[in-house]
């Protein structure tokens, strides 16, 4: 048998009153593609950012080519050839995506001044290889989620480490996107590279592993080959319990147009394509799920962005909400309006750092726990538990840190949040990106019984199969421009694949 790479022994972490990992004991071989599966909460994570030298203070041990490794930081895991690349992206927004990679170990001239050629030259040749079209000299603030993403992918590579660890790489990327990153993976293993993948995706993990160790609450439940097991018992590993295929194919009862746009447009200053929108025209009833396809760059968030406030530049064109004009300039008079939003991007525009899950939860609907012209506490946690319940949040307490939380249970804080405002539209803007099968299940049950009360909901995903799953119709989107719509019974995959290649259409 081939002797273990990495070994971990009997690993085991707290945060506080927490047990993060309980006696974690397992081992990756040379060369292989070893997936860690589980739920949000469930220890991947925060595993990975011990053999990553993220986290230093743990209990029990791990072997390194046989010997005990101790690691001072990150830096020092590179030293020994270990990179990761995690699923909360650790990008400097205000540099640049060459200056990105380079962050640390900047390339000199001299030993002594910046070689920023080097570094734009170095950094074009790793995109050439990710094939993308992302420019070394772009700020990283101006990028998408999935841009971002293929960052610090590229940062990864240009470490040339034997051991990568990939914390849900795909989560905000497209199909071809995903493409192009296993055909990176298929040449790295090829060179020797040991990957260690995080993901809920069972098609990927399917598709790639040679084996599969699955947490469950910190603890491994099993280790197993990709052979002798199958993705309905990785599921039920992961969750201790069957999930039923989710599938809402009876007839929800549509009630009155709450929305309707019309020619939406959204100007794009500076750009080749003068329009991120291009006349959009759409409507959604009460009791309905709109859904909004489209592949990376389609416009599917700032379609969402133009209806609730926060765009880049006012839009052009007619909203009408309830069958009234508006227009709005700011998130707030959404709200007011009864407008709700949860974001693809949780770490730039979701969470606040400093605040605790109470506070998260109740932050854009304070009045409903006001008492007296105070806000009461007793009210405000009772809120909070209701959500926190409900949503099936895995936090230690309600005055938890929010960055305590895994992202899934993070992203479940803000949809919780948005529900609290009790709206009569709720965009979803990739809602279960970094979540797993388990809380995917439960939130496809809310979508479907807040529909059914009543609720209009758009939704937008990087998965086809979600919106298969859960939508009554589909709007496809391609550059900007709507290319096909298309109400249950109509769409699959291929139909929408197809809309989402288009460039132009006869659907407006």
């Amino acid at each position: 048998m081939t002797a273990p790479l990495i070994q971990f022994v009997n690993v085991t972490k707290r945060f506080d009153a927490v047990i993060a990992l309980d006696a974690v004991s397992f081992d990756v071989v040379p060369g292989e593609f070893h997936a860690l599966c589980g739920e949000n909460g469930a220890g991947k994570s925060t595993l990975m950012k011990i053999l990553s030298g993220v986290l230093g203070d743990y209990d029990g041990a791990i072997h390194l080519d046989g010997e005990p490794l101790h690691l001072t930081g990150p830096r020092d895991a590179e030293v020994h050839g270990i990179s990761i690349i995690h699923q909360e992206l650790n990008l400097v927004s205000d540099l640049t995506a060459a200056a990105n990679i380079f962050l640390g170990r900047e390339l000199r001239r001299g030993g002594i001044w910046l070689d920023d050629t080097a570094m734009r030259e170095a950094a074009a040749t790793l995109f050439a290889q990710l094939e993308c079209d992302i420019r070394p000299t772009d700020l990283v603030r101006r990028l998408r989620i999935g841009d971002q993403q293929l960052v610090e992918i590229a940062k990864a590579l240009s470490l040339k480490a034997r051991i990568l660890i990939m914390d849900e790489p795909t989560s905000a990327l497209t199909v071809a996107e995903v493409e192009r990153l296993f055909r990176i993976i298929a040449k790295l293993r090829q060179q020797g590279v040991t990957i260690i993948y995080i993901s809920h995706k069972m098609d990927e993990v399917f598709r790639n592993a040679d084996r599969i160790t699955v947490l469950r609450d910190g603890k491994v439940v099993q280790t197993l080959d990709r052979a002798a097991t199958s993705p309905q018992e990785i599921t039920r590993l992961m969750v201790g319990r069957e999930i039923d295929a989710s599938s809402f194919h009876s007839t929800r009862l549509r009630g009155e147009e709450v929305l309707r746009i019309e020619q939406l447009s959204l100007p794009w200053t500076g750009h080749a394509r003068k329009w991120r929108l291009d006349r959009i025209n759409l409507s959604v009833r009460k009791g309905e799920v709109l859904g909004i396809a489209g592949l990376m760059g389609a416009g599917r968030t700032e379609l969402l962005e133009c209806l609730y406030g926060s765009s880049p530049e006012p839009p052009q064109g007619r909203m009408l909400l309830r069958g009234r004009e508006v227009r709005f300039s700011h998130p707030a008079e959404a709200l007011r309006a009864g407008v709700a939003m949860v974001t693809e991007d949780r770490k730039r525009y979701g969470i606040v750092p400093p605040m605790n899950v109470r506070e998260h939860i109740t932050l854009s609907n304070l009045r409903a726990a006001v008492a007296g012209g105070f806000v009461s506490a007793r009210r405000e946690r009772a809120l909070a538990e209701n959500s926190i319940a409900s949503l099936r949040i895995k936090t230690a307490t309600r005055e938890s840190a929010i960055s305590s939380l895994s992202g899934g249970n993070q992203q479940k804080c803000l949809i919780a949040r948005a529900l609290r405002t009790q709206p009569t539209l709720l965009l979803l803007d990739d809602p279960t990106r970094g979540i797993d099968v388990g809380a995917k299940a439960e939130i496809y049950r809310l979508i479907d019984e807040l529909c059914r009360q009543g609720l209009a909901i758009i939704i937008t995903s990087s998965e086809l199969p979600e919106l298969l799953t859960v939508c009554d119709r589909i709007l496809v989107l391609c550059e900007g421009r709507k290319t096909g719509e298309f109400v249950r019974g109509e769409f699959t995959e291929p139909i929408l694949m197809a809309a989402m290649m288009r460039t132009s259409s006869n659907a407006n």
